[in-house]
């Protein structure tokens, strides 16, 4: 029913170095930052370049091969906004020169961000709303990070992708799964710059690494085996594996408990880092590029983490 029409992301130019990392923290080496995180280098924005920028750039990046006026829906992920309002999507509608008749809205959402985007696009499809969704997922996490966080410093990275979610009849209609616990929200946060807190302290990232990781080890391979099972797959059945780029160890653990053949599953973040909801469709792209990914193939995206939240889904390329 929905098929991925075309996909593009843009990174920031400056570039911040396991080598740059470790000169501010001799302790960890380069090397070390590499084996644990799967990161050498990553992306981060300068201080006056925002979330709808990087956005901006990667629409028109994609808009060089692809026609812009087909466009008739705007969906933006993000939990580094611009502004606490206007919608981040109603801006980028009239910065790229779409039709005022294109429907525009933001929704926030971290590392699930992308599936559950695909879910909102198949739902505006399927009412007849649109036949050409522009899904923009677009994060600025390094904003939030304290100069001394090295754990969160060698992890995060910020990036934007776009990404055409079209109709296309010929495509088979796979089911979604999601799910959320809020139990968990403390877990992984930005405590100031909302309306509880005010503006009383700077934004800043909170992440217990360890309940994260506690999280994705038991809701992951339940949503796999959830969506393969509703979907009336296998994993042999799945052409390639891509998850939320969250960490190489991470990812290692979370193949093996979920029984995926390594030569199915998808990791590419050595140059990139976590770009939370970018992660996905920037590995996607990464996949077509290396020869991974080919027409017709089966993938399956899972999506996991802040809020919690999680979700995934089968996509026919």
């Amino acid at each position: 029913m929905i098929a991925i029409a075309a996909t593009e992301y843009y990174l920031p130019q400056q570039v911040l170095t396991n080598d740059d990392i470790s000169l501010e923290f001799p302790e960890w080496s380069a090397e070390k930052i590499k084996s644990k995180i799967g990161v050498e280098t990553r992306h981060i924005t300068q201080k006056s370049e925002t979330a709808l920028d990087l956005a901006y750039k990667a629409c028109e990046k994609l808009f060089l091969s692809y026609d812009r006026s087909k466009i008739d829906f705007i969906l933006f992920c993000t939990q580094s906004p611009d502004y606490l309002l206007p919608s981040s999507a109603c801006i980028l509608q009239n910065q790229l020169g779409l039709s005022k008749q294109v429907g525009a809205l933001d929704f926030n959402l971290g590392c699930s961000g992308f599936v559950y985007g695909l879910s909102l696009a198949k739902g505006l499809i399927s009412i007849g709303l649109a036949n050409n969704v522009l899904l923009v997922t677009s994060e600025t996490y390094t904003k939030y990070l304290k100069p001394s966080d090295k754990s969160n410093r060698t992890i995060f990275g910020d990036g934007a992708a776009a990404t055409v979610i079209s109709k296309d009849v010929s495509k088979k209609d796979f089911q979604f799964s999601v799910g959320s616990d809020g139990s968990g929200y403390h877990n992984l946060i930005v405590e100031a710059g909302g309306a509880r807190n005010g503006h009383s302290m700077h934004p800043t990232l909170l992440m217990d690494g360890p309940k994260i990781f506690k999280f994705a080890v038991e809701a992951v391979p339940v949503l796999v085996k959830e969506n393969l099972a509703k979907n009336n797959l296998t994993v042999a059945d799945i052409d390639l594996f891509i998850f939320h780029q969250a960490n190489t160890y991470m990812l290692d653990y979370l193949r093996d408990l979920c029984h995926i053949p390594e030569e199915k599953f998808f990791i590419d973040m050595k140059n990139v880092g976590n770009t939370v909801s970018a992660t996905i469709p920037i590995a996607i792209q990464s996949a077509v590029e290396q020869g991974r990914l080919n027409k017709a193939d089966l993938v399956m995206v899972v999506g996991f983490g802040v809020g919690y939240s999680w979700a995934a889904s089968i996509i026919e390329y």
